[in-house]
């Protein structure tokens, strides 16, 4: 990604995708790879829009909580009609 950089600092009028292309083939790294890290660190410093590693890390944490808790919620939902049957006087025979 420096050396990206550093070739768009020379040449001005390089696109990111020429840039990437050129040193990716000398890197021997993917240039959809190379093209991705770049446009993330970009986002990551504020420069793009779009949302930050610290941001999809937090929103992946957060989705895996909420699974979490509705699977709790489910269980104790089934343990409450579970025991309100079982306490039920008007069931017992």
């Amino acid at each position: 990604m420096r050396l990206v950089a550093e070739a768009r600092k020379e040449d001005p009028e390089l696109s990111l995708n020429a840039a990437v292309d050129r040193i990716g083939q000398r890197t021997g790294v993917n240039a959809d790879t190379l093209r991705s890290w770049c446009k993330q660190t970009a986002i990551d410093a504020g420069e793009r829009p779009g949302t930050t590693t610290n941001d999809a890390q937090r929103i992946k944490g957060l989705e895996a909580e909420v699974r979490e808790l509705k699977r709790a919620n489910e269980i104790l939902l089934a343990a409450t009609s579970f025991f309100a049957r079982e306490l039920d006087p008007r069931l017992s025979w």
